[in-house]
């Protein structure tokens, strides 16, 4: 049991150290194919005319402060 403990623990580890890079990797690829498929011309819509507007949120100004009494 201990043995498994070990080997658990190392490929735990060995995953952790190489999460980073494979996150890294997956990102440079999608960005890779995003300018191959700009130079052809073939760009595929990644907004919805709603997510172009921004929303905001606006708080309502408070006439005096709680220090001003």
């Amino acid at each position: 049991m201990n043995l498994f403990l070990d080997y658990l623990t190392v490929t735990a580890l060995f995953a952790l150290v190489l999460l980073p890079a494979g996150l890294g990797l997956a990102r440079e690829r999608r960005i890779d194919r995003q300018l191959r498929d700009a130079g052809r011309g073939e760009v595929e819509p990644t907004e919805t005319a709603g997510a172009a507007r921004p929303v905001r949120s606006v708080r309502p100004l408070r006439s005096r402060s709680w220090a001003r009494g």
